[in-house]
Formats: C-alpha cells, structure tokens, sequence
C-alpha cells in the first residue's frame, strides 16, 4: 500500500492486490472517514492494483460505498470510498450485488448492518436504477414534450449528462421539489445547458 494527499483531506491510497485493500477495509471500516482508491485505466497493460468491480464489492462488505471518481493522470484514476451514511440510498445494482456477496458468504458484519438498516428504513425497497436501467419518468416526458428545444438537447445529452438529470428527478422526496427540478432542468435544456462539460 502506497498513500498520498489528496484535494480534500481523504488520503489517496493504492494497494497492489485485492488482499491489501480487504486487509485495510477489515482495520479501517470502523474509524476512517473516507479515501481515495488509486486504481489503473483498463487501458494499461498487466495487472496493476486493485480492478473498481472488485473494489467495491469489498468497501459495500465492510458497509462501505463508491462515490465520486476523479482523472488522476494517463494511466491511473481515483476513486472515492467512504463509510455509507444512514440516509444514503441504495441502487438497485449495489442491492443485488449485497444479496450475492450475502450469498456467497463474503458479507462481513458492517456490510450487512448497512443491509439490514436499509431493510428496516425502506431504502432497500426504494433502490434506484442506476445509469444503464434509467429511463425517462412520464412528468418529464410531458414536459420535454411541451418544450421541443429541450427535448431536442435532451437527447444530445451523453450518458453522465443525461443520468444526473434523471437521478436528480428521482432523489426528490417531495413532489413540489420534483415539479421544480423537472421545471429547473427543461428551462436548462431548452437553453442549450447541461449538468457537466
């Protein structure tokens, strides 16, 4: 294992085999606030580190989640872990990734704590879609529909673009929030804007 700094105050930490980062999860899980997992592009040649899939299989085993990624330089990216909060939600992908790691008997008592608070708090059941299952809700149908200019920009939209759009409909708790961020996004479109360049 190597660390350094990063931008925020979560080290940024490499670990050469899928080993060394269970072994940092099983002595950390429970104090660390987060970090940043330095792991290899696909297009570098060998093995080097730890793979994503892998790595966060063991972070949800420990009740740990992924968050931001960040470009590191041309053969390398970093990755954000962090303990999961008590109001994060779950995808419906991490879900079953969970069931299967609970199957295989690979859960370690963190990660199912997380599960079963999930259970309990209705999170579970609400799990989202996640990039590659979402589609486009019918209250923004019809209002892309009544506005074509952002109908059109809506579909030049790449898929980062396009899912932070639809996630962001979906986290609303409140149907006015979510009336107001369809109202928000469309008259972003309709514009020429999107959420990231």
């Amino acid at each position: 294992m190597s660390g350094g700094s990063s931008h925020a105050t979560d080290p940024v930490l490499f670990f050469a085999t899928p080993e060394e980062w269970e072994k940092w999860l099983e002595d950390h899980h429970a104090d660390a606030t987060g970090i940043w997992l330095k792991l290899a592009r696909k297009s570098v040649a060998g093995p080097d580190g730890v793979d994503y899939r892998g790595a966060l299989e063991s972070a949800l085993c420990f009740g740990w989640i992924d968050g931001q990624k960040r470009k590191l330089d041309e053969q390398h990216w970093l990755q954000r872990f962090t303990p999961r909060r008590s109001t994060s939600r779950w995808s419906q992908v991490n879900r079953e990734k969970a069931v299967r790691l609970i199957e295989e008997g690979r859960m370690r008592p963190a990660g199912l704590r997380e599960v079963e608070r999930a259970r309990a708090d209705g999170r579970w059941a609400a799990a989202y879609a996640g990039p590659r299952a979402a589609t486009v809700p019918d209250d923004l149908r019809a209002a892309l529909d009544a506005e074509p200019a952002a109908a059109a920009f809506f579909t030049t939209l790449d898929s980062r673009n396009r899912y932070s759009v639809l996630h962001r409909i979906e986290e609303a708790k409140k149907p006015e929030t979510r009336a107001a961020r369809i109202a928000k996004f469309v008259a972003m479109l309709a514009e020429g804007k999107k959420l990231h360049p």
